[in-house]
């Protein structure tokens, strides 16, 4: 797609065929200047000059000056070789400003422009089924997100939407990630129907950046550990999510369906919040979780605390303590979630 910044509005990779024919039209103009000075005596720079464009073009003037046998012969030359050339350059240029070229990589151009701004966002690769799974949340949750996705056909839909920001590119290619802002990302969701391709992409997210959160789809379970190795956080097999989804419901049918109405989307009447130690008020770090919902009635209620080591309580006693590096989860109706979000100034 080009690289990043003002260089792309001049890439040699985006731009090259107009780039060779001009310097074959520019090396032609050098090579008959040059030549008319060479063979004709009386000729001026300016005369030389002039023949050489009066042949190129192949408008039709008079000459200069007499020629000699060997301009005439050396004319005729110049008239073969850049007759292709001039054709060329001017079909080369036409289709870039006529047929709409330019155009469109201009519109890479200021899509690029404005993923230099995203930072703290989320890096989608692929825009299949689950990555449209993906896309859909992070859009009702409000996240700031770009997609990368490699279908022409997808590319152009999203050009129609413009729904979200997009990047026209292969998620497996580093300066691909880059232009998305890996680096600058706090999370990335790798949704590639290809194991090797997420892992691949699991593998260079993780190197560029440490501190990623990263979610990698895998569609053999012999892959998952290799995921997991590789750097990803968490690896979801949406086929047997869906299977074992579906052999829930009728097993337990009523629990599955009350979990099914608990939504992050803020559209039901059900919301899961999570809060992190750092995002608890100055006198609030340290308390208990009791202490907490003396001091916060906001009608939500904690079931659930990851400790420091990751690990998870379900409906944690009241003398848990609330530490740095642990998380709480909170349920409660929407308007219950964003009186805890304006207390403990969370954003989202």
């Amino acid at each position: 797609m080009g690289s990043i910044g003002g260089g792309m509005l001049f890439n040699f990779r985006l731009f090259n065929k107009i780039f060779y024919a001009l310097f074959l039209l520019v090396l032609i103009l050098v090579l008959g200047t040059v030549g008319f000075l060479i063979i004709e005596d009386d000729f001026t720079l300016l005369d030389a000059f002039y023949m050489t464009i009066l042949t190129v073009s192949t408008v039709g003037f008079n000459e200069v000056g007499e020629l000699s046998d060997l301009g005439r012969i050396f004319t005729a030359f110049l008239i073969i070789t850049s007759f292709g050339t001039f054709a060329y350059a001017l079909t080369s240029i036409t289709s870039y400003l006529v047929g709409g070229e330019y155009k469109k990589y201009f519109k890479d151009y200021r899509m690029i422009k404005s993923l230099e701004k995203l930072s703290g966002h989320v890096v989608v690769c692929g825009y299949g089924r689950v990555g449209t799974q993906a896309v859909s949340q992070l859009l009702a949750y409000k996240m700031s997100f770009v997609v990368i996705e490699k279908d022409e056909a997808i590319i152009e839909k999203f050009e129609l939407e413009k729904k979200f920001p997009y990047l026209s590119g292969n998620a497996i290619k580093d300066e691909d990630l880059l232009q998305a802002g890996i680096e600058r990302a706090s999370a990335i969701i790798t949704t590639l129907p290809s194991d090797s391709d997420n892992l691949f992409v699991v593998l260079t997210a993780r190197e560029t950046n440490k501190k990623l959160t990263i979610i990698s789809r895998a569609s053999n379970a012999s892959t998952v550990r290799k995921l997991k190795i590789a750097g990803a956080n968490n690896v979801i097999m949406p086929d047997s999510l869906g299977g074992s989804h579906m052999a829930s419901l009728v097993v337990t049918p009523d629990v599955i369906e009350f979990l099914d109405n608990i939504s992050i989307q803020g559209e039901s009447d059900v919301t899961l919040e999570a809060v992190s130690f750092d995002n608890l008020p100055a006198d609030s770090k340290f308390n208990t979780i009791a202490d907490l919902n003396a001091k916060y009635k906001t009608g939500c209620n904690i079931i659930g605390f990851k400790d420091p080591s990751a690990n998870y309580i379900i409906n944690p006693d009241g003398d848990t303590e609330i530490v740095p590096g642990s998380i709480l989860i909170v349920l409660g109706k929407p308007e219950q979630i964003m009186e805890l979000n304006s207390v403990f100034g969370i954003s989202n």
